[in-house]
């Protein structure tokens, strides 16, 4: 255990929504969430990242511009996390942040997640912890997910045989065998909400489809989902791990989507969710699942997961102790104290890396 306990956790994902902040404190018997923040992304920022995932003109300049831009609404979450609950600066131990992703190739042996971790350690006078994935990558590995080697340390059960699923932008699966936390697993199954939010901006004019309630009035069109499921990604073995790069709103309109009601494409989409995060729960033999992320919020997305999973309880990890809202955050305020204490933060039969390493620069407050 570092000197301190206290970390906060930030984490900015795939669905391009904002920035979460939580504010961790660690003991033996495990974690506790003293408070959260969140800020959202301003729509000119969104649109900027949106646009830096594609290759354009002057893009290191505008990489640099919104590296900074981001560190300030970290600082900002921070500052107001820690008014929020009266907290001492001098007491937090460090700052995990996992900074925007908006390149992630590790087939080609790179990752790119914006942020200036040094302004926002300059800001805040508190040590931060950053660029988390590069050393897995670095050492064979896809540098992603990295959520599961948290959830092995902290919500492994001696007798249930539990899956953990993240449906954020992504979704991600940790599996998690009884009585055997060395033996977790996981992996990225796919689309989590990023298609189903793109085309309900599209279509709707709204960042997402609220409770899965657009799906819900459509039909799912069945030659549609079955082209969706052939594509090569989840065809693919463990480990594996996607994102933007790879499944765009230029992916959706890829298919045939000719004389179809959006709201059909919209149910597709969510089935295209569901199937995929059903077969990666049927493949481990969990005989428990928890949702957590934006997804879980979905009544619709999650009726579909139910549905498939009939002799498989599904909840959500507030049934584990933590709001499903704040599980990413604080796994990266987890990673954090991890680094400071030089301790290993992946699992190699998660990412593929050779071996276990120690994740994260440090940048001293």
């Amino acid at each position: 255990m570092s000197v301190s306990g206290l970390y906060i956790g930030l984490m900015s994902g795939t669905s391009l929504d904002g920035v979460d902040a939580a504010a961790v404190e660690f003991a033996d018997s495990g974690l506790r969430l003293l408070g959260t923040s969140f800020i959202p992304y301003p729509d000119a920022l969104r649109v900027a990242l949106l646009a830096l995932h594609e290759s354009g003109a002057d893009e290191l300049h505008r990489a640099a511009q919104l590296s900074l831009q981001l560190s300030r609404l970290y600082a900002e979450a921070v500052n107001e996390l820690i008014a929020k609950k009266a907290l001492k600066t001098g007491d937090i131990a460090a700052i995990g942040c996992h900074g925007q992703t908006v390149r992630h190739r590790p087939e080609r042996g790179y990752t790119l997640q914006l942020g200036a971790p040094a302004l926002l350690a300059e800001l805040t006078s508190i040590t931060v912890v950053a660029d988390f994935r590069s050393r897995d990558i670095a050492a064979g590995g896809q540098g992603a997910p990295l959520v599961p080697a948290f959830h092995a340390a902290l919500s492994s059960h001696s007798e249930r045989h539990r899956a953990i699923v993240n449906i954020g932008g992504i979704a991600n699966l940790t599996d998690l065998p009884a009585c055997d936390p060395a033996g977790a697993s996981g992996f990225d199954t796919g689309p989590g909400n990023l298609l189903m939010d793109a085309w309900a901006a599209k279509h709707l004019g709204t960042p997402c489809d609220t409770g899965g309630a657009w799906a819900a009035s459509g039909r799912v069109v069945a030659a549609l989902l079955e082209t969706m499921l052939a594509d090569p990604y989840f065809a693919l073995r463990a480990p594996k791990s996607t994102g933007r790069d790879h499944f765009n709103f230029a992916w959706i309109k890829s298919h045939s989507l000719a004389g179809l009601a959006p709201k059909d494409v919209q149910a597709t989409l969510a089935e295209l969710t569901a199937r995929s995060i059903v077969h990666a729960v049927k493949a481990s033999n969990a005989n428990e699942l928890w949702l957590c992320g934006g997804g879980a919020h979905n009544s619709e997305l999650v009726r579909r997961i139910a549905a498939h999973l009939p002799d498989c309880p599904v909840g959500s990890t507030a049934g584990l102790g933590l709001d499903p809202d704040w599980v990413e955050a604080a796994a990266f305020a987890w990673l954090a104290q991890q680094a400071m204490d030089h301790k290993t933060g992946n699992l190699p039969a998660v990412t593929g890396a050779r071996a276990p390493r120690v994740l994260g620069a440090i940048y001293p407050g």
